[in-house]
């Protein structure tokens, strides 16, 4: 399972993981509502809802269930924010913001590298603007990691089904 890694000055978490996919194949997992649903987040927190125009300037948002974990005693999770970056199939970049923040109109950035690799697609993905985040910022720090695990899962299973 891949780690995270919080920066120095704790403002970013930054989790990486070798998929065996082709960047195309990611990266429409990542900007494809339908899909999103069926894999962003973990077993004991699936989303109820997720919307993504995939274009820059394109709005997302997702809820989640009632859930059995909570961060700043929010456990139903509500996340939106704008697509910042739009370079398909190489970097995908929104603002993030979460009602479970410290500070529910601070504007969080998610970024999405993907590089090609000789079996798929490193993926990198770093989550800035967490410095009066601490409570969010650890969450992240342990969900990003499963996020990528259940990307790696959901794109290497659908890239088989379609062999």
């Amino acid at each position: 399972m891949p780690t995270a890694i919080t920066a120095a000055d704790q403002d970013a978490i930054v989790s990486e993981i070798e998929i065996a996919a082709p960047p195309g194949r990611v990266f429409q997992a990542l900007t494809d509502s339908a899909q999103l649903k069926r894999w962003f987040g973990s077993s004991e927190c699936l989303p109820k809802s997720w919307k993504m125009d995939a274009r820059l300037g394109g709005r997302y948002g997702y809820t989640t269930e009632k859930d059995m974990v909570s961060v700043n005693d929010v456990s139903e999770f509500e996340c939106h924010g704008e697509i910042i970056e739009f370079d398909p199939p190489r970097v995908l970049a929104y603002t993030w913001m979460g009602n479970w923040h410290d500070d529910i109109t601070h504007r969080t950035v998610v970024r999405w590298e993907l590089t090609p690799t000789s079996n798929g697609t490193r993926v990198k993905v770093i989550h800035s603007g967490l410095l009066q985040e601490p409570a969010s910022r650890k969450d992240y720090s342990n969900g990003w990691p499963g996020v990528l695990e259940s990307l790696k899962k959901f794109t290497e299973a659908r890239l088989q089904s379609s062999v």
